[in-house]
């Protein structure tokens, strides 16, 4: 036995005592508070098990890392080879082979022109990449990103974040980034027009919201891109990999940027990786002599565990069909999905592409109905939406995530590998919820009682 199974024995149940006592308390204090507190011992597939022997289906996937599900042997294999084989990593001196494969298999996928790869630990990593590669390339300032946008939580990612609630307290941050809505053509037209801003950077799909554009969004702000010399860089850390249905979300309106980016998915679950994939100009721009090769990189980015993942991973999402899978399963999901729409008053709409799926709930019509929902939305908006993510998980043994602050909307980002047995349970498990949050008094309006006062004593403290 090894020293480390010895000691995650030893100290099983600790977790929560730990992350009290030196990391963020915080964070225990939610998951005790909504009844998240469980320990789990063990995962495999879309399923997670706890130390009681309970098995819940993951909804959440680590926010889209496990596209695989979890602990996918063939990616566990690619590691053990690694670490068996004793290669040589991180020369920084050196050119290693495996960078060099995952980056032929990633260009392999893309669309358009791209044909150089950057390297990073994150899709953070990778959005401030493209903001650095794009203001090198254009000599150009501006940064243009859509309100309600997340790009990460470093301070140059941060500063085109479009909610408000993680950039409080930390400006001033980066200058020169502006915001524009989301779908709006003429918003974006005139903050282009002036040809000074090196990129638009978009989320094909908005994580947060699960937000689609209209049909002729993408397309014509690709357009706009070009007119005004502006660089498309299309952030794909949680829609691409197949995660709607495409291998990349921005094919779905034939849409070619000048740089994508990735992440998440891409790390297999177990190591961390970023990239970001780009037109050769937009690399050669910023590499453009041999003193200048080290201007931008990162110390970790090109480890062989972590181009390891990406080239297992890939080989997976190709062998095992998972785009493919996506596209129908969550066909079948959103139709089966919508048809609760006209029977149920408080949700509202079922939208999303693939497995990037939202169920947005509303304002009801029925005076019973419309004084509980008034009672929640008045103590923190958005609040009916843990009315059901929390029994989902505790009655239904389903992990799901409420999709952004101040929203009624839960967001479904199912592992790939989902089944017809998962989609019926995760259908059912739904509705019965949703049919229950229409029975007033009832089990789940005591507890939306209970989140409301939690909600208004956090407000007055």
């Amino acid at each position: 036995m090894s020293y480390l199974t010895e000691l995650l024995a030893a100290r099983q149940g600790d977790n929560f005592a730990l992350h009290e006592k030196y990391l963020n308390a915080q964070m225990v204090r939610v998951l005790k508070t909504i009844g998240y507190d469980r320990t789990y011992v063990r995962a495999r597939g879309p399923y997670l098990y706890d130390d009681q022997g309970n098995e819940y289906l993951d909804l959440l996937s680590g926010f889209g890392v496990f596209a695989l599900g979890r602990n996918h042997p063939k990616v566990i294999a690619a590691l053990q080879d690694v670490l068996l084989r004793e290669l040589p990593d991180l020369v920084q001196l050196d050119v290693s082979l495996l960078s060099g494969l995952l980056a032929e298999s990633i260009l392999e996928t893309v669309p358009g022109e791209l044909s150089k790869v950057f390297f990073c630990n994150s899709g953070a990593e990778a959005v401030e990449a493209a903001i650095k590669f794009s203001r090198y390339a254009t000599r150009r300032a501006k940064i243009v990103y859509c309100e309600h946008a997340f790009h990460g939580l470093t301070m140059g990612a941060l500063s085109l974040n479009g909610d408000k609630i993680f950039r409080e307290g930390f400006e001033p941050l980066l200058p020169g980034c502006v915001a524009v809505p989301f779908n709006d053509l003429e918003a974006l037209d005139r903050a282009l027009g002036a040809r000074d801003v090196a990129a638009f950077v978009v989320e094909p799909i908005q994580g947060k919201g699960v937000n689609l554009p209209a049909d002729d969004y993408l397309a014509e702000a690709a357009r706009l891109c070009r007119k005004y010399g502006t660089l498309l860089v299309a952030d794909e850390i949680q829609t691409g990999l197949g995660r709607t249905g495409r291998f990349w979300a921005v094919e779905h309106w034939q849409v070619e940027p000048d740089m994508i980016l990735m992440a998440k998915a891409l790390s297999g679950g177990f190591v961390p990786v970023g990239a970001v994939a780009m037109r050769k100009p937009v690399m050669e721009a910023l590499f453009d002599r041999m003193d200048r090769v080290v201007v931008h990189g990162s110390t970790f980015s090109k480890n062989n565990m972590a181009m390891a993942a990406g080239i297992a991973t890939l080989q997976v999402i190709r062998e095992e069909r998972l785009v493919e899978n996506a596209a129908l399963l969550g066909q079948r999901l959103i139709g089966a999905l919508r048809t609760l729409v006209d029977r149920y008053e408080l949700l509202k709409e079922v939208r999303g592409k693939g497995l990037m799926i939202a169920l947005e709930f509303g304002a009801p019509k029925s005076l019973s109905l419309k004084a509980a929902w008034s009672l929640l939305e008045s103590a923190h908006k958005g609040l009916f939406s843990q009315m059901v993510a929390i029994p989902l998980f505790q009655h239904h043994r389903i992990l799901s995530q409420v999709a952004g602050h101040g929203i009624n909307v839960i967001k479904l980002l199912p592992p790939l590998v989902i089944g017809e047995r998962e989609a019926t349970r995760i259908v059912a498990s739904l509705e019965a919820v949703i049919a229950d949050c229409h029975r007033v008094p009832g089990a789940l309006w005591d507890l939306g009682k209970r989140l409301a006062t939690q909600a208004l004593k956090a407000r007055a403290g």
